[in-house]
């Protein structure tokens, strides 16, 4: 891991370059790849120690009796005619001397060893000496370096440095286009120790821009010999977080989160390997669910969050992290802009209506955020009707106004109060916009009947018409208003949601930034950047159009983490949808039963080995074989039994609703992850604290 931002990079710069050049071999799913050996798929199998040891103790001992025999001449002299024929006649009988006897001792000798080779496989030998006799011998080595007289042991030698064609220290890309001295100016630099990952992550995704065309060599070389490992600067200026909980690898792109159980219910590839995710996972989007204190903040979207700030600094992803104020979502210092949405301290206000000029995108995203969570749950249904008066008001208001509404003149407008109506028809009349006209004429005529959806919109937009939110949602261009639009850049967002007295308003924003995050991120130009929204707690978010959104983020270079207390929160109708629109889903532990039951569906079956045995009691039909079985009743105290074994295939849940609400330890999650290109692994269980 390279070294920590509060800690001075070293002179020599051997840890960034140690890091650097560290082993990455390609690896499973969701595998931290840092120095990771990799294992086979499949678990070797493993002889019984009893067996293991009685075995290699007859082969020594078969070993030993035929070498003595054939020693003593008891098989006869068979096992010398190989000598007999190749040897020279004068070594054969005895009259070369030391040369002959010393050939002779040497054949002796390897047919003796052959036999005991032979005799070592057969027995396991080597199986023996790799699981207790090379642990023991590594566990002495500490003690025979700490005896010896001058107090030092032998320094293992350190790996030879890679060539330079193939060491990334050296920028070979660089080199290969004919970038030498912008090359040899950041070995320089890395050498010395001015270079950090994110420098590196960070003129990598530059160069990459010079290869795809966007940016020109000239400009990329006169970058960095002009400011070396700090060119190419994220806007902030910012090279690290201020500080780092979680262990990154930014030339990967992964954060590791835990280590994967040794458990036989995990892929043998899997057990005691580091568990991480990166932008590969997150792009098929993630959902969490668990109980409170279970570590979804601390053990997910916190290190998710600090993970993807960094790559937003490396100008590799934009970021937008939505929780309540207070939630530990990393210091304001990490981020880029931080709308703390109810406080009069916040320097950013949240665009209500997400950066548009088109009234029906407006409507649409803010229809979604109103009342999106009382339409029908079921997939198919749609908010059209909510869209639709939305779009009655938001259009002619524009017309006249050149803005959109703020807060009290919408829920005015929806309330249907005489004088704003008068007023607005009377700057349509005057701007002549007889379309416009026609659509503020059918609004009026929609409020006099009963069962109107705009009251239930006026009643939902009063909630953000409150004193505490007096200074945000501001229209008139007084405010810094924060629009989602700003993820075509490397920007971090935190917004802070008012939880405290305003449940439901908080709500209602975070399906506002959900429904505005979906519809910005799909019509970038640029998809080259990743974009990934973490939303903590998403209760009373996910709605049909919400999983819809969701569903087309793969496709758009972008993810969503959304967590949850319990499936409960969200309709029946919509638990099996959102499920299978996100990749990754994790269950942590305090799981109830019907959760798990949702999870357990979504996983599947495999199939599986069940061994069934029977013991059947021997029935002795003679006198000796009574008096035998009566013996072994006395000392066993069981009657004599006769076991049978029957082996078949049978199809089970690859994790029951009973093992994910009781058999999950503390701290640990059972996670299944998707990349972007279709890989699968399977469900894991995963200690979130190693």
């Amino acid at each position: 891991m390279p070294p920590m931002p509060s800690v001075p990079p070293m002179p020599d710069g051997s840890a960034f370059l140690t890091w650097l050049r560290a082993p990455r071999p390609q690896a499973a799913p969701g595998i931290w790849r840092f120095r990771y050996l990799p294992r086979p798929e499949i678990e070797p199998t493993v002889t019984p120690t009893r067996q293991l040891l009685g075995g290699a103790v007859i082969a020594f001992l078969c070993g030993w009796l035929l070498c003595s025999l054939l020693w003593n001449g008891y098989l006869g002299d068979f096992w010398q005619w190989p000598w007999y024929v190749m040897a020279p006649d004068s070594w054969v009988r005895g009259e070369a001397g030391q040369v002959g006897g010393a050939a002779s001792w040497i054949y002796t000798w390897l047919v003796f060893g052959a036999i005991f080779a032979l005799l070592g496989k057969i027995g396991h030998w080597g199986e023996l000496w790799r699981r207790y006799g090379a642990p023991l011998v590594r566990g002495a080595m500490p003690a025979l370096r700490s005896a010896a007289p001058d107090g030092r042991g032998t320094v293992p030698a350190a790996d030879a440095p890679p060539t330079p064609d193939h060491d990334p220290a050296e920028w070979p890309q660089l080199r290969r286009a004919g970038a030498y001295e912008a090359a040899e100016r950041l070995a320089a630099e890395a050498r010395a120790g001015l270079m950090r990952d994110v420098d590196h992550a960070r003129i990598s995704r530059a160069w990459q821009g010079v290869r795809s065309g966007r940016h020109s060599l000239a400009g990329f070389t006169g970058a960095v010999l002009k400011d070396g490992a700090a060119a190419c600067p994220h806007p902030s200026g910012a090279r690290d977080l201020p500080a780092r909980h979680a262990r990154h690898d930014l030339l990967t792109g992964q954060v590791r989160l835990g280590t994967t159980a040794d458990d036989p219910r995990n892929p043998y590839q899997y057990r005691g390997a580091g568990l991480a995710l990166g932008p590969d996972l997150l792009g098929t989007s993630l959902l969490a669910v668990g109980p409170a204190g279970s570590g979804k903040t601390g053990a997910l979207v916190r290190p998710l969050a600090e993970s993807l700030c960094l790559h937003a600094l490396a100008g590799r992803a934009s970021v937008v992290v939505v929780g309540a104020a207070g939630a530990g979502l990393g210091p304001a210092e990490a981020y880029d802009v931080v709308v703390r949405v109810g406080h009069p301290d916040s320097v950013y206000d949240l665009d209500l209506y997400g950066g548009t000029t088109d009234p029906d995108e407006a409507a649409a995203i803010l229809a979604e955020a109103l009342v999106g969570d009382l339409a029908d749950p079921h997939p198919g249904s749609d908010s059209r009707r909510s869209t639709t008066v939305l779009a009655q008001l938001l259009g002619p208001f524009r017309a006249v106004h050149d803005r959109f509404p703020s807060v009290p003149e919408l829920r005015q407008l929806l309330d249907g109060a005489p004088g704003p109506l008068a007023a607005l028809r009377k700057g349509l009349t005057d701007a002549g916009h007889a379309s416009l006209l026609r659509e503020l004429d059918a609004r009026e005529r929609q409020m006099a009947h009963p069962g109107d959806v705009g009251t239930v919109l006026a009643d939902r937009i009063a909630l953000l018409d409150r004193p505490a939110f007096a200074a945000f949602f501001d229209t008139s261009g007084q405010s810094r208003p924060f629009s989602l639009r700003s993820l075509d850049h490397p920007v971090r967002v935190r917004i802070d949601l008012p939880q405290r007295g305003h449940a439901d308003a908080s709500r209602i924003l975070a399906r506002l930034v959900l429904a505005q995050f979906t519809a910005s991120v799909t019509v970038r130009e640029d998809r080259s950047l990743f974009a990934c929204l973490l939303l903590d707690d998403a209760t009373g978010v996910v709605t049909p159009e919400a999983v819809r959104g969701i569903q087309r983020l793969r496709s758009a270079n972008a993810g969503a983490v959304l967590t949850l207390r319990t499936l409960d929160d969200v309709p029946r109708p919509l638990r099996g949808p959102l499920l299978g629109a996100t990749g990754c889903r994790v269950a942590l532990a305090g799981l109830t039963p019907w959760d798990g039951q949702d999870f357990a569906e979504v996983w599947g079956k495999e199939w599986t080995e069940a061994r069934d045995v029977t013991d059947r009691q021997i029935i002795a039909e003679t006198p000796a074989g009574k008096a035998v079985h009566m013996l072994r009743r006395v000392i066993t105290g069981q009657a004599p039994t006769a076991r049978a074994v029957t082996v078949r295939q049978v199809e089970r849940e690859r994790w029951s609703a009973s093992e994910l609400a009781h058999g999950v330890p503390a701290g640990h999650a059972v996670l299944s992850l998707t990349t972007v290109q279709g890989e699968h692994a399977p469900p894991l269980l995963v200690d979130l604290r190693g």
